[in-house]
């Protein structure tokens, strides 16, 4: 009878060891899974507050990464550089400078060019690069695209200098014709001779100083803000009036037809001097006894109706690798024969200008020796006249709502473009 009270007593004993060992057990095992081990704290990186919402404002392409350089976050705009693929930063200088923040803790900036995503030909990516920790284990990755700005630092390079040229010739000219008018002085006829070329080549310098100012103005000037309906027949009528005495004194036809009672939205001015330039090309660079003609027409376009204005001559043509430079300012296709004619290379830069600030286009179909048609591609009055109301409610009531200009600003779209270059020149009507 003790023999098995004692052995229950034992059992007993025996299973309270036992329940309080598993208790244990249990709970250091639990508290094992809550310890955060070296494997989550590499795959589970978290951002700082906060962090997460001002990377989706950011201009900039944005990219965290962590202590193993994988991508914790990385913005829409560094996917379309190419700059994240397949989860990895792509770009090695970039990810070198990212561990040297790394290790070091400092900010780093460094710009860059960066071949074009899927091929390696064609205008690199110029980019600034700036990287800085974020927290004790994340680095962030700031990449700005700087090549548009180079772009356009490249063109306003390009125009000081050709601008200088320009200015010199004629100057310099003036200056060598003015010393031998005194060295002739005694000769009456040499005088007279060099005093008709100084006037030559002060009106070439006056053309080249006005245009510059209309290219000018042109550029900085909201023609909208003075906008009004503008009848094309009248811009049409002042464009041959225009060039009358040099089409006359090259025998020149000059014809007008088309459409009738058809009207523009925008600045007078800039039409007039936009069409005028196209008619005045086309008839410097025309041979005696050819036509020059201007059409008018309505084109159905979405958005509403366009007016096209084309401008034929039966002159030397364009050729193909000219057609794509001959809107940039001072290029000439023929530069002997633009001397001659007077021309300072920035007429069509002006028309390309005005056009696209009144919400339009300029196109061109040429052949060589089959004569050029310049088409001049415009919003019709009343469709333009209401976009620009509707336009101007929407930034009203954007500035009511306390919002920022620029983002209450609708950028205007081109319209579609008829495309000229693959149609026959159009017959210049008597």
């Amino acid at each position: 009878m003790d023999v098995n009270a004692a052995v229950a007593a034992a059992a007993a004993i025996a299973g309270v060891l036992t329940g309080v060992i598993a208790m244990l057990a249990f709970r250091w095992s639990e508290r094992e899974q809550k310890r955060p081990t070296r494997t989550s704290l590499h795959t589970d990186p978290v951002l700082p507050p906060g962090v997460d919402t001002v990377l989706s404002v950011l201009r900039s392409s944005a990219v965290v990464l962590d202590e193993a350089d994988a991508v914790v976050k990385a913005s829409s705009a560094a996917y379309a550089l190419g700059l994240v693929r397949g989860g990895k930063l792509a770009v090695e200088p970039m990810l070198q400078m990212a561990r040297d923040t790394r290790r070091d803790g400092e900010i780093r900036q460094v710009e860059l060019d960066l071949p074009r995503r899927g091929t390696g030909r064609g205008e690199a990516l110029a980019v600034s690069a700036r990287v800085a920790p974020l927290g004790s284990r994340l680095v962030l990755l700031l990449v700005e695209d700087l090549t548009e700005a180079r772009r356009i630092e490249a063109v306003r390079r390009d125009f000081v200098a050709n601008v200088s040229h320009e200015l010199k010739t004629p100057v310099g000219a003036l200056s060598l014709l003015s010393e031998a008018v005194m060295d002739a002085s005694d000769d009456p006829e040499a005088v007279e001779r060099f005093a008709g070329r100084m006037q030559i080549e002060a009106t070439r310098l006056t053309s080249l100083v006005q245009e510059l100012i209309d290219l000018s103005r042109v550029q900085n000037d909201d023609p909208l803000e003075d906008a009004e309906p503008v009848r094309v027949d009248e811009l049409v009528a002042e464009a041959i009036d225009r060039c009358r005495h040099q089409a006359g004194s090259k025998e020149i036809t000059m014809a007008a037809g088309g459409t009738a009672d058809l009207a523009v939205w925008g600045n007078r001015g800039q039409l007039a001097a936009a069409l005028g330039n196209l008619v005045e090309n086309a008839v410097n660079y025309s041979p005696a006894r050819t036509r020059v003609g201007i059409a008018a027409r309505r084109v159905n376009a979405p958005g509403g109706d366009h007016i096209e204005i084309a401008v034929t001559d039966q002159g030397i043509g364009i050729s193909d690798k000219d057609k794509e430079r001959i809107f940039e300012r001072f290029y000439r296709v023929d530069p002997a024969r633009s001397r001659a004619t007077g021309g300072t290379g920035l007429g069509l830069a002006i028309v390309k200008h005005v056009a696209a600030s009144h919400g339009g286009e300029v196109t061109v179909w040429s052949a060589e020796g089959q004569g050029s048609t310049f088409t001049l591609r415009l919003p019709e009055a009343g469709a333009a006249r209401d976009r620009a109301h509707q336009q101007s409610a929407r930034d009203e009531r954007a500035a009511g709502a306390g919002l920022d200009e620029e983002a209450g600003r609708a950028t205007p779209t081109s319209p579609d473009s008829t495309a000229y270059e693959t149609l026959p020149a159009p017959e210049v009507l008597p």
